[in-house]
């Protein structure tokens, strides 16, 4: 994989994983939202006193679950672009399937994942994913067809299950790339315009903390301006 190329893949595309950072964050953050979101009792129980402390506890346990999946979008989008350059893969048309390609005269096909975290329900379904989709493509062809999950961080011990692949980590990216250091050639080009737009982040979610602050104490603070404890449980869990 060409050094140039990574780079120039991931400043025109990390932009796109900062700018709907901004946008989701402007759009989906609004007090009431927030409050029906999160346990209102894990917030009493770890003693906050304050709106401001209250509002960036909310915040920041909504903004890290957002970011988790957008940046798995762009590290997903990253996999397939550097398979595309070495070994012609491509993105996968068939439910389920991420990525398709092929060496060694096997045919590949890749359900994508950031991480290695998942229920039973969700790797039953990855499963099912893979075995119609090795119908599909034996319905054309007589290739021989294999199937992995691939996770862009992490490790494991036990490569296959018999159904498909296990590789996480180092071991993904070296699969996708053919170079066993790959997984670290990828740091140094997404630290290039780190600063820049976490500097523009820092800046919105400032301001917006702010205004949620000043809208949460006008309409959830008693009349001493302690926090209305009762009446967000209400709005969190009140039968209407």
């Amino acid at each position: 994989m060409n050094s140039k190329k990574l780079a120039k893949y991931i400043s025109n595309n990390i932009s796109g994983f900062q700018k709907k950072r901004i946008e989701n964050m402007k759009e989906s953050l609004n007090i009431k939202e927030l409050i029906k979101r999160k346990n209102p009792y894990l917030f009493k129980a770890k003693g906050i006193v304050t709106c401001e402390e209250y509002i960036k506890a909310l915040a920041e346990a909504f903004v890290s679950s957002q970011e988790e999946t957008l940046f798995g979008d762009f590290l997903e989008s990253l996999a397939i672009f550097v398979c595309s350059e070495t070994y012609g893969g491509y993105k996968s048309g068939i439910t389920g399937i991420d990525l398709e390609l092929e060496k060694d005269g096997i045919r590949w096909i890749v359900d994508i994942k950031s991480g290695p975290n998942h229920n039973s329900s969700q790797l039953k379904k990855m499963a099912d994913n893979f075995k119609e989709a090795k119908k599909v493509i034996k319905r054309k062809t007589n290739i021989q067809v294999e199937a992995v999950r691939g996770c862009c961080y992490g490790k494991n011990s036990n490569n296959y299950n018999g159904i498909y692949y296990k590789y996480f980590g180092q071991d993904f990216w070296e699969f996708i790339s053919g170079d066993k250091e790959f997984y670290l050639r990828i740091i140094e080009p997404l630290g290039a315009e780190a600063k820049e737009k976490s500097d523009e982040f820092n800046k919105e979610y400032g301001k917006l903390i702010n205004r949620l602050t000043i809208e949460f104490s006008k309409n959830y603070c008693l009349d001493d301006m302690s926090i209305d404890w009762e009446k967000i449980v209400k709005e969190n869990s009140m039968r209407k």
